[in-house]
């Protein structure tokens, strides 16, 4: 595998929820020097929606001699203001590959049948996963014909003011025209239903005769999470409904019949660091077997999913990162009034903030092995580091 990368978020949006609102530029530049040096990654893909936090964190990893994949990513918009974002952020970018020339690869999305307003029905991401309609269309491929025209326009558009290697992060249910771009990239996460053909998923890219580069893979922190795979992050969905009584829609009945059967202990799901850390090292093998040129494990850090020690509000476990965050004074409202809102405007439900607050943690702390930043490494950082640290 030539690239050992790992995803790092700089401010995702998702139906006006910023997944990491504090952008403290010292933070970043002191985690992106970590990823190098003891994570041993010499690649780094960087999502978010803000163009400037972008720019300053490639900047970031290009001075740390990491080759950066920059993914700006608006969700929820419309194909025309889509598009015009991408034109914009690849604009931005070129100034820096300019600069370190050959170590810059821009992707003009990923997942855009899911996250983009126009290919599918529905207005946000839940919206188009919870249409009636939505597998019938999906099994008919007729996503694809307006996927691959938004694709076209977006290549041509970027590379007339970026003048680097271009890539798109499709995911497994998109059929993609590579043509336009320079490597094949897909997020693709393993779960019991693929496990025992992961690899020939993979393998299935070669025939477009470029290199293939896997932008997300992973698997959450709770016993159990290998059964989920990229679905994994439901289950913070699932121990909100049980801790706030109320149900919501969100969890289609395929993904809330596979949660019901998620082991627990006293009513409450299980953390299994273990789990993690030997579902990312054997994935990892599995794709250097498929001969991939590069993988991005997903995630390095998830500001808005914090530790607690007791289980029952541990939102930890839905997460996918190597490290698990503190709660900090900064953001912890903010992460509050987010969810509040989104909860009734999405979901039409009034959280209670008694119980929401429970899921704070412990606020202000800072990590033992790094005393300047406010996470503590999982022990699936170690099993990464040691994978990548390997010739």
């Amino acid at each position: 595998m030539k690239r050992k990368g790992i995803c790092y978020d700089v401010g995702r949006v998702m139906m006006g929820g910023n997944w990491r609102p504090k952008f403290d530029p010292r933070t970043i530049r002191r985690e992106l020097e970590i990823i190098r040096n003891d994570l041993h990654c010499n690649a780094v893909r960087i999502q978010g929606l803000d163009i400037d936090r972008l720019k300053t964190a490639a900047e970031y990893a290009l001075t740390q001699d990491l080759e950066v994949w920059l993914s700006p990513e608006m969700w929820d918009k419309s194909q025309e203001e889509t598009l015009e974002y991408i034109t914009r952020a690849a604009a931005e970018a070129e100034v820096l590959r300019q600069r370190w020339p050959g170590k810059l690869i821009f992707s003009v999305g990923s997942e855009l049948t899911l996250f983009m307003r126009g290919i599918v029905a529905g207005d946000n991401f839940f919206e188009r996963m919870n249409n009636p309609s939505f597998w019938e269309n999906i099994k008919a491929g007729k996503h694809n014909p307006l996927l691959n025209n938004f694709l076209k326009n977006a290549s041509d558009q970027t590379r007339q003011v970026f003048h680097g290697p271009l890539t798109y992060f499709s995911v497994p249910l998109e059929t993609v025209d590579w043509s336009a771009f320079d490597f094949v990239g897909t997020d693709l996460y393993r779960d019991a239903r693929i496990k025992n053909v992961y690899g020939e998923f993979v393998r299935a890219y070669a025939k477009y005769n470029k290199p293939i580069v896997i932008g997300e893979f992973g698997c959450c922190t709770f016993r159990g999470a290998e059964v989920l795979g990229g679905n994994g992050f439901f289950i913070t969905i699932a121990m909100m409904e049980e801790y706030l009584g109320s149900k919501t829609q969100v969890l289609s009945p395929s993904i809330a019949a596979v949660i019901k059967v998620i082991p627990q202990v006293d009513g409450h799901y299980i953390r299994d660091e273990d789990l993690q850390a030997r579902e990312l090292t054997d994935q990892l093998g599995v794709l250097d077997d498929a001969g991939v040129d590069g993988a991005f494990v997903f995630t390095f850090i998830s500001p808005n999913a914090v530790f607690n020690d007791d289980p029952r509000f541990d939102s930890d476990m839905g997460s996918f990162s190597l490290v698990k965050s503190y709660a900090e004074k900064e953001t912890v409202d903010e992460f509050a009034r987010q969810a509040t809102r989104q909860a009734k405007e999405f979901l039409g439900i009034d959280l209670d903030p008694s119980v929401l607050s429970k899921f704070k943690g412990n606020i202000g702390l800072h990590g033992k092995t790094y005393p300047d930043v406010p996470w503590e490494p999982k022990k699936s950082f170690r099993s990464v580091a040691d994978y990548y640290s390997t010739p």
